[in-house]
């Protein structure tokens, strides 16, 4: 034994110096290349109209005006609904169908980890095979399920199919099913509800899976503009308003460049805090 760990010490990697700085040199041409409609985004949100339209773009602005945000700040003053009703509407979709489906998907996602009961498998496959469907081929479906309970039209339309995703179902499946068995059977021996058990020691072990859960789910619903299950211009959403003002005509190139960055900057600031968590979760769950 004490000869392998000499061995083990003594081996080294076989990569010599110029392959680091070939992989070095690669990743950061990748990096550079995923950075770059990051940093134009940016960019096109400080530039003057001339500056725009020019042939080839510039990355960087030479003349950096703030227009596009005042511009952008005069039609959200003048539009006929207020402007704090879409960010409220945005604010109640968010909150509520990223709370409503960790606690679901969490408490679903439980028994399937630590009980046994009939038809378990069948329902978890189910749940895999649901996530090989494209939003595009469940459209009709949902309208159709939502339509028949009479939420078209409210803010449940889009908090009620948010919930019920499979994925986060799936994601918390797969870290329950990496607690011990044991931790569970010595707080029920302590005398520790199913409640106490779940919320006290499961929840707590899993912060990682539904910390990427709210994440995920964050993005997802900050930048939804309601599709086709809601009409009412007082019930829609903050990204539904900023996307009417870009549908001008091309004297609003700045606005929309404002748009884009405003639509943007929330959703990549709130990833870039939790990017760890991400990668960690996938990286346990299986997901690629």
């Amino acid at each position: 034994m004490a000869k392998k760990l000499r061995i083990k010490k003594n081996r080294k990697l076989n990569r010599s110096l110029g392959g680091d700085i070939f992989l070095m040199t690669l990743l950061a041409l990748f990096g550079i290349f995923s950075a770059y409609p990051l940093i134009m985004t940016v960019s096109n949100a400080f530039k003057p109209l001339d500056e725009l339209f020019k042939f080839p773009p510039t990355l960087l602005p030479r003349n950096i005006t703030f227009d596009n945000f005042r511009d952008l700040s005069e039609l959200m003053e003048n539009s006929w609904i207020p402007f704090s009703r879409y960010f409220f509407n945005t604010i109640f979709i968010t909150l509520t169908g990223t709370v409503g489906h960790v606690i679901i998907a969490s408490m679903a996602a439980y028994p399937l980890a630590k009980y046994k009961f009939p038809g378990k498998t069948i329902f978890f496959t189910l749940v895999v095979y649901s996530l090989m469907f494209a939003p595009q081929v469940t459209a009709t479906p949902n309208y159709i399920i939502i339509s028949s309970i009479g939420l078209v039209d409210t803010p449940f339309a889009i908090i009620l199919p948010a919930i019920a995703s499979s994925l986060g179902l799936y994601l918390m499946k797969q870290f329950m099913t990496q607690i011990p068995d044991e931790l569970i059977e010595s707080a029920k021996i302590d005398g520790a509800s199913e409640y106490r058990i779940f919320f006290q020691i499961v929840m707590p072990l899993v912060k990682p899976a539904w910390l990427t859960l709210v994440i995920l789910l964050f993005q997802r619903l900050w930048t939804t503009d309601g599709g086709s299950f809601i009409f009412s211009e007082e019930l829609k959403p903050v990204s539904y308003a900023l996307r009417q003002i870009a549908q001008g005509s091309i004297e609003r190139a700045g606005t929309i460049a404002a748009v884009a960055f405003v639509m943007m900057i929330v959703p990549v600031t709130f990833f870039m805090i939790s990017q760890s968590r991400i990668v960690e979760t996938f990286s346990h769950s299986g997901m690629k």
